[in-house]
């Protein structure tokens, strides 16, 4: 693994994001004789300020491209002498895509084609596209574009012809901490005295960045094409996450956003007749047209050293055997977002 990524030129779309600094940074320093990795995005203040993080007289392998997914010249610009893509760029935001619908499918579904194109057309070897849990049997259009792009993604493994390429995708939950999620939000609105929650029965799944940035590498190394990988990880309740952060506060039921689920799931009851799992992971097999798909399923199930799921299966956030206690909640707060959290 060490001397396949050591050897390996890396493009991350979105690559000023929270996933691509930590993607970034956990690359260098797991792989420093990494040869080339491309931050992708759009915003130049984001790249100066990355840039300080990353500096060339340390980092001489870094290069820094602006530009846009939406742009399909740039990216096969940005492409040239590289040889993995991990494709992170999306407009994340469910109320902004709610209310800029097309603005959303142009970066999430039309991006996602750009960037596939571009793969096939550039030598690439590998792309992995990040996903979301809310891509899975999805209520709002952020969701629904992004079953769009794993859909594409998986779907490109039919147009490599005799090209030495793999696509896939891998899917998780609230990443603990990220911009837009409800941890800050919370944190910040903790010295108010109230912290408004939508319904108390709400629950979602819960990594870190950390976890998810080994889940990007695990896929890089481990895929044979098509597959969605899913981790196995735990849920929390939105009671509890108030608790562990505001106790003294109140906490005033104020309704579900637009666009917003009680409970998110990643592998739904339709998938699991294509779903294995292993000790780690749930693996969503790709649908193959003109293939025999029990001995696809075969194949992927030796490969992954998997075992079906049972039929009508689902992973979701509200049916998990793993959740996080309050304790726990508050541990997992001091470890990734704020060291000085004290309840």
């Amino acid at each position: 693994m060490a001397s396949s990524l050591n050897d390996s030129r890396i493009l991350v779309t979105g690559g000023t994001g929270s996933f691509g600094k930590r993607f970034i940074q956990r690359l260098f320093e797991e792989y420093p004789a990494i040869p080339r990795v491309v931050v992708y995005s759009r915003d130049e203040l984001k790249q100066f300020e990355m840039a300080q993080q990353f500096p060339a007289d340390k980092y001489p392998a870094i290069r820094f491209f602006i530009g846009d997914v939406r742009d399909a010249g740039r990216l096969k610009r940005a492409m040239e002498g590289v040889d993995t893509i991990v494709h992170a760029a999306a407009l994340k935001q469910v109320p902004a895509a709610e209310y800029n619908p097309f603005e959303a499918i142009r970066t999430n579904v039309l991006g996602a084609q750009n960037v596939i194109e571009a793969a096939l057309d550039s030598g690439i070897n590998r792309v992995v596209a990040l996903s979301t849990d809310k891509a899975a049997a999805p209520i709002n259009l952020y969701g629904a574009t992004k079953l769009c792009s794993d859909k594409l993604f998986i779907a490109a493994n039919n147009l490599r012809g005799r090209r030495d390429i793999k696509f896939s995708v891998v899917r998780y939950g609230n990443v603990m901490g990220s911009r837009g999620s409800v941890i800050p939000f919370f944190l910040n609105r903790r010295s108010s005295g109230v912290l408004p929650i939508t319904d108390p029965r709400m629950t979602r799944f819960n990594i870190s960045l950390d976890e998810g940035v080994a889940m990007v590498l695990y896929s890089l190394e481990n895929n044979l094409g098509g597959e969605i990988i899913v981790p196995k990880i735990p849920s929390y309740r939105i009671m509890d996450v108030a608790e562990a952060i505001g106790p003294e506060c109140e906490k005033p039921i104020v309704g579900i956003r637009a666009g917003e689920k009680l409970h998110e799931e990643m592998v739904t009851a339709s998938d699991s007749q294509n779903t294995i799992e292993n000790d780690r992971y749930f693996v969503i097999i790709p649908m193959m047209h003109q293939t025999n798909q029990n001995e696809m399923s075969q194949k992927f199930a030796e490969y992954h050293k998997g075992t079906p799921v049972p039929h009508d299966f689902r992973y979701s956030s509200e049916h998990n055997d793993d959740w996080l206690t309050v304790a726990q909640i508050r541990d997992l707060i001091k470890l990734h977002v704020d060291p000085n959290h004290r309840a």
